[in-house]
């Protein structure tokens, strides 16, 4: 079985990086192509951070890090809406709702809050107790 990774093209992160933040300091940055490739892997595969391949995207607490500062000043909002302004088919467009995971509470059971009354009860029958 082959491994299947994430990798951002040349022509991809050209449009990317425009947009990224430029105001950094101290230490030199880790490639912003490498770590973005290694945050759009771990977001598709669905898979913890952890779990990101070190060899290919570098340590995942980078990934992770800059994965919450960048969300923090909405860098990734901003780079949707220019992407998304930039146009190309509706397909690279849309986000897919099926990623979207339910609270555990959403799925089974009955709906709302109504009491409801036994059968019994409903058909006029005297009413039961326990003694």
């Amino acid at each position: 079985m082959s491994k299947q990774y994430f990798w951002l093209t040349k022509a991809q992160f050209a449009k990317v990086r425009p947009h990224l933040p430029t105001d950094t300091r101290g230490v030199a940055r880790v490639d912003d192509r490498r770590v973005i490739s290694g945050i759009i892997h771990v977001l598709k595969t669905g898979g913890r951070w952890v779990d990101a391949p070190r060899g290919e995207y570098g340590p995942h607490k980078t990934l992770y890090n800059r994965f919450v500062r960048w969300a923090e000043k909405d860098v990734w909002g901003d780079l949707f809406r220019a992407l998304s302004k930039a146009g190309g088919p509706a397909a690279q467009v849309l986000i897919d709702s099926t990623a979207v995971r339910a609270h555990r509470c959403a799925a089974g059971g009955k709906g709302g809050s109504k009491t409801r009354r036994s059968r019994g009860r409903a058909a006029g029958a005297r009413r039961k107790s326990m003694r």
